[in-house]
């Protein structure tokens, strides 16, 4: 999945942490609903302005990020 046109990251927005673009929600904020038990659809029902691709973005980045660490 390529996740560039929706994951971004601005110094001025949450620190520079990458967030969805348009939002504040940051990437470590979505891990941490899947962590807590929270499914995709849940996380698309808490936040409206979400959909499906936009959350597989932000895991498509935390897994890159991880894959470029091992590396």
């Amino acid at each position: 999945m390529d996740y560039k046109n929706i994951i971004h990251s601005d110094p001025t927005v949450m620190m520079g942490k990458p967030v969805i673009k348009g939002t504040r929600i940051t990437v470590e904020h979505i891990l941490a609903e899947l962590t807590s038990g929270m499914d995709i659809s849940d996380i698309v029902e808490a936040h409206p302005s979400f959909d499906t691709n936009k959350l597989r973005a932000a895991i498509a980045y935390a897994l890159n990020l991880l894959r470029n660490k091992e590396a």
